[in-house]
């Protein structure tokens, strides 16, 4: 039994049941998409929540006249990160170790969550309290810990509400975007009094009083806690440092209160200098929240005295990340920081929500670093690249220039390269009839007839859904057929001097004869200068 199949209805469980399946098996991103089109209420939910992110960042970014200069320097700081990060990571693991505290190195997400699991069995304990993280979504950390008996509580408002719900996260920052606050109070009312402290009877819808709902259900964790699990925003090699940034306090909770705290992060999170937090610190809440600041911004390097927990374990996860490094295109991928700005103006995502990129990592940034992080066997991963109009508004609004259309385009020749030398499917078979028909002209002719005389007998210019496989293509589209009359047989009609041998150069009508001077004469002048 995998730590996934937990999740099926009717087993024993400490914390809610998330969707039954697994991400990976999830269907091809055009089949998911058409399902969440047809959810009104979804598509309304996310576009007030995206518009008002946008709204807010596109404000605060224009404060700034320096944005750009910004920009520039988070690129350069991850790209130069990239090129030595094993000399970065090692002089990380030195400072925290000397720091304190205890750094261990998983080479897939099966490693990391074993590790975790030692470690919180080590002390005894059945449940941790959890600051928002996406590299423990992407291991799937919160099943591991159930199928060894220990309940993990997240503690991120956003998701309380996804895990109450039984729910996956759709959005980087806001993994509840997809809910609005009548679900929400359906979600407490039914859900806190199962697990902890019960929402009160009279809750609303106002916002402020389903925080305080929360708080309060989760007070008793955070008290009684003695192991908290994070990640990491960024992670300064130069003095040993673990950055988390957040909105709401909680993080603070768990990384202060518990005696034990395991710190699971992805090997790129790596900056190498505290000085380069000045650049990172502006364009990560500007970007992410549309805030000018983060309103808490905490950092640790390991074991203080009296100060916070007396035990510090530090997981720098792979999990495909060496795989990305080592394409010198895909690599651009990893300067993500996570801030969701990709998401929130893109015209798909906000349509069809996270959910059908079959990942947690959806929107712009999912389609490029999905598939490289988990390769494209799965049918969703190689569908991702192709998720996309290809418009470039994510790569305008990126904070470290992450050229995504690039990679995206990089990646569906990825697809297709192995598509064709894995089978010769439909699509190769077209284009390989395709080309043995254009490479003859007299084939080609043939052809062009073929269509016009398709359009006389149909008297139609065009033809709209058609039986398979053409409903691939006409489902969405209308056909166009070729004019009754090809080029070939206008040029045989009116200008080939072989038929019309009136029609030569020397017996021009007046108007051509001027126009083809005109045309030779500022051919003539263009060349001169």
């Amino acid at each position: 039994m995998t730590a996934t199949d937990l999740g099926m209805p009717g087993s024993s469980r400490r914390t809610p049941a998330p969707p039954a399946g697994r991400l990976i098996d999830s269907p091809p991103f055009p089949v998911a998409a058409k399902q969440y089109l047809a959810d009104s209420q979804l598509r309304a939910n996310l576009h007030h929540a995206t518009s008002t992110i946008r709204a807010k960042r596109a404000r605060v970014t224009a404060e700034l006249p320096n944005w750009e200069q910004l920009r520039l320097a988070g690129e350069a700081v991850k790209d130069r990160v990239a090129r030595h990060l094993d000399y970065y990571l090692e002089e990380l693991e030195q400072n925290l170790t000397a720091n304190g505290a205890h750094v261990h190195w998983a080479a897939d997400a099966a490693e990391a969550n074993q590790i975790v699991v030692d470690l919180v069995r080590a002390k005894g304990v059945d449940e941790v309290v959890k600051v928002k993280s996406m590299v423990t979504q992407e291991i799937e950390l919160n099943e591991a810990l159930e199928a060894a008996g220990i309940a993990a509580w997240e503690t991120d408002l956003a998701e309380l509400i996804v895990q109450l719900g039984h729910d996956r996260p759709s959005h980087i920052l806001v993994p509840a975007i997809h809910r609005n606050r009548a679900e929400v109070r359906e979600i407490f009312l039914r859900e806190m009094k199962l697990y902890g402290r019960a929402a009160p009877d009279s809750l609303d819808d106002e916002p402020r009083h389903l925080a305080a709902a929360a708080r309060q259900h989760l007070r008793d964790k955070f008290l009684r806690a003695k192991v908290g699990i994070s990640g990491a925003n960024f992670m300064v090699a130069e003095t040993g440092t673990l950055v988390v940034v957040e909105s709401e306090g909680n993080g603070r909770m768990c990384l202060t209160l518990p005696e034990t705290l395991i710190s699971v992060t992805g090997i790129e999170k790596v900056i190498p200098t505290a000085a380069d937090l000045e650049v990172f610190l502006q364009l990560l809440p500007r970007s992410s929240t549309g805030e000018r600041m983060n309103p808490y911004t905490s950092m640790w390097s390991g074991v203080r005295p009296g100060d916070g927990p007396q035990e510090v374990h530090v997981v720098l996860v792979d999990n495909g990340r060496s795989r990305v490094l080592a394409d010198p295109i895909g690599r651009k991928a990893l300067r993500c920081i996570r801030c969701s700005a990709c998401m929130n103006i893109c015209p798909v995502y906000e349509r069809v929500g996270g959910h059908a990129y079959g990942s947690v990592y959806p929107g712009p940034i999912g389609a490029i670093l999905t598939p490289q992080l988990r390769g494209t066997a799965a049918a969703i991963d190689r569908s991702l690249p192709f998720a996309s109009t290809l418009c470039g508004a994510c790569a305008e609004v990126c904070p470290v220039r992450i050229p995504i259309p690039d990679l995206l385009v990089h990646l569906r020749h990825r697809v297709v390269d192995e598509r064709k030398r894995s089978h010769l499917g439909l699509e190769q078979a077209l284009m390989k009839g395709g080309g043995w028909v254009m490479a003859s002209g007299p084939r080609f002719g043939l052809l062009e007839r073929a269509g016009g005389l398709v359009q006389r007998v149909t008297g139609r210019e065009a033809v709209g859904p058609l039986p398979w496989p053409a409903s691939l293509w006409t489902r969405a589209r209308d056909l166009p057929l070729p004019p009754e009359q090809t080029f070939r047989q206008w040029w045989r009609a009116n200008r080939d001097p072989l038929c019309h041998p009136e029609r030569s150069e020397g017996s021009l009508r007046d108007d051509e004869a001027t126009t083809v001077t005109s045309v030779t004469s500022a051919s003539a002048e263009a060349a001169a200068e």
